[in-house]
C-alpha cells in the first residue's frame, strides 16, 4: 500500500491549505520583483511600504522593505532581511477551524484580480486576505474587522516583476 502524500499547501497539521506552495513563490517572486503596498492602520497617517526582492535561489530571498510618507520621503532606513520559500508560505497559513476560504473576482489599481480569499475569525475581531491566485506571494489586501468596524487596511498598489 502507498504511503499517503503530503499536502505541500498545508504547513502544519490543523491549518488550511495556503493559496500558493513554497516553489510557486519562488517561481513567482524573482529579483527585482517590486510591489508597492497603502497601509492604512487604525491610529496613524497612511503610508507606503515598497518590498524589492535583491537575491533569490533555491532556499529563499534577499529582501528589502521601507516605508514612505505620502509624500514620498522615508520614514526608516530600508530593513534587509533573508526568508526561506517556506517561511512566506507559513505566513499564509492559518487554522482550518478558525478560516473560510472563498473564491472573489477584486477590484485593485492593478485591474480586476482573481482572488481566493480568507477570512480568519478570532472572537469578535476577524482578519481577512485577499490573495491574487496569479501574483504568488503576500496578499494583495488585507483588513482586519473588529466590533466597530475596519481597524486596519493594507492594498497592493503595484507590483512590477
Amino acid at each position: 500500500m502507498a504511503a499517503p502524500t503530503e499536502d505541500p499547501r498545508v504547513v502544519q497539521p490543523g491549518h488550511a491549505q495556503t493559496p500558493f506552495t513554497a516553489d510557486e513563490i519562488r517561481e513567482g517572486c524573482p529579483a527585482g520583483r517590486t510591489i508597492g503596498l497603502l497601509v492604512e492602520p487604525p491610529d496613524a497617517d497612511p503610508f507606503v511600504t515598497i518590498n524589492r526582492f535583491v537575491t533569490v535561489d533555491d532556499e529563499g530571498a534577499d529582501h528589502e522593505t521601507e516605508s514612505l510618507t505620502m509624500e514620498g520621503d522615508p520614514m526608516n532606513p530600508p530593513e534587509q532581511l533573508r526568508t526561506r520559500w517556506k517561511e512566506f508560505q507559513a505566513h499564509a497559513s492559518f487554522s482550518a477551524e478558525q478560516t473560510e476560504i472563498a473564491s472573489e473576482v477584486l477590484d485593485t489599481p492593478m485591474g480586476a484580480l482573481q482572488c481566493k480569499r480568507y477570512t480568519v475569525a478570532d472572537g469578535p475581531t476577524s482578519d481577512t486576505y485577499w490573495f491574487a491566485m496569479d501574483k504568488p506571494g503576500m496578499p494583495v489586501k488585507v483588513e482586519t474587522v473588529g466590533p466597530g468596524g475596519v481597524t486596519y487596511r493594507m492594498r497592493m498598489i503595484n507590483d512590477n516583476r
